[in-house]
């Protein structure tokens, strides 16, 4: 747990695999850790960091693995579950996968003799993004290559299945809009649907393709944000369906946009995977250029902190973990 001032890594990680994908679980586990989830070739580790930002007795950062759940398969998306709890006796540990053989696996643990999985089949295509609903954790939701976004309950039963008109890049589930789904389509549009009804109820277009990845703000849920080609894009949905703001970013396309979880004018973009490095930038509204650029050996997954302005990426056996400001 080392910390690395030459690239502005504020810490590293290292990991037996190469990282696949990172995800900090975003609900309150009831402990004053924060969980976090990364995924390899064939498995997912579950583990718990401190932060000196956060506690003044920790030195730089801790990091404790919990359990390495076996996948056998590359893990290529991770979502936690809110029923996961390390104040409950016996703790419990939840969380879904999506896996390159189009299957989405429930796991379920309580850390010692309890480990349950459970598969999803029914995306005939290559899963991108899948959430659970985010008040009672009772259903998942996954967008696929298919052209689908599916609801699942925990027991694996389709709920609900809304045709896209390309494939499904990214779906969010707000804490505040339990019954609605944002889906972002490559195609460029993000619509949102409501869950009771199945219907789709708004929609926003990029005017530019391939868009990549998008994400619904979590502290205004009037604020979403994209990339797509090399450009990241932000809108206010009660202002218009075109974007309010946008800037090019990544020189070759830009892969991935995640709003901080303490910030709404806070946000971070990636790069398209190089030879050798990928490229990490934090964004804040209120600044013409990027407030932080990072560098990780080959990157996928990005991730912020429930309660820091703290971003995750994973890399070639190593977790690299950035601090910014407010």
């Amino acid at each position: 747990m080392k910390q690395d001032s030459t690239r502005n890594i504020a810490y590293t990680v290292d990991c037996e695999d190469y990282v696949h994908v990172v995800k900090f679980n975003p609900f309150d586990s009831g402990d004053g850790c924060s969980l976090i989830a990364y995924g390899g070739n064939n498995y997912v580790v579950v583990g718990t960091c401190r932060f000196q930002e956060e506690d003044a007795e920790v030195d730089g950062m801790q990091y404790k693995t919990l359990r390495t759940f076996h996948h056998g398969i590359r893990v290529d998306a991770i979502a936690w579950s809110p029923e996961t709890r390390l104040d409950a006796l016996p703790p419990q540990i939840r969380f879904c996968t999506a896996a390159s053989d189009r299957k989405l696996r429930l796991f379920t643990s309580d850390l010692q003799d309890k480990n349950e999985f459970k598969t999803f089949d029914g995306h005939s295509d290559y899963i991108n993004d899948l959430v659970f609903a985010p008040k009672e954790g009772q259903e998942v939701a996954s967008v696929s290559d298919d052209h689908t976004c599916r609801v699942w309950d925990l027991g694996g039963n389709e709920k609900a299945h809304f045709v896209l008109r390309s494939p499904g890049m990214s779906v969010c589930w707000h804490p505040e809009e339990a019954f609605k789904l944002m889906v972002a389509e490559k195609n460029g549009t993000i619509r949102f649907y409501d869950l009771i009804t199945q219907q789709a109820i708004l929609s926003l277009e990029c005017e530019q393709t391939p868009l990549m990845s998008a994400d619904w703000c979590l502290k205004n849920t009037l604020k979403v944000g994209a990339v797509a080609g090399s450009d990241w894009l932000i809108w206010d949905i009660t202002r218009s369906s075109y974007p309010q703001d946008k800037k090019p970013v990544h020189v070759d396309r830009a892969r991935q946009f995640r709003w901080s979880q303490v910030n709404e004018n806070l946000f971070a973009t990636t790069g398209y995977p190089g030879k050798t490095t990928t490229q990490l930038l934090v964004h804040h509204l209120g600044h013409p250029q990027p407030i932080l650029t990072g560098t990780a050996a080959v990157g996928s997954g990005l991730t912020w902190h429930r309660t820091l302005p703290l971003c995750a990426v994973g890399g070639d056996h190593k977790i690299f973990f950035w601090i910014t400001e407010m």
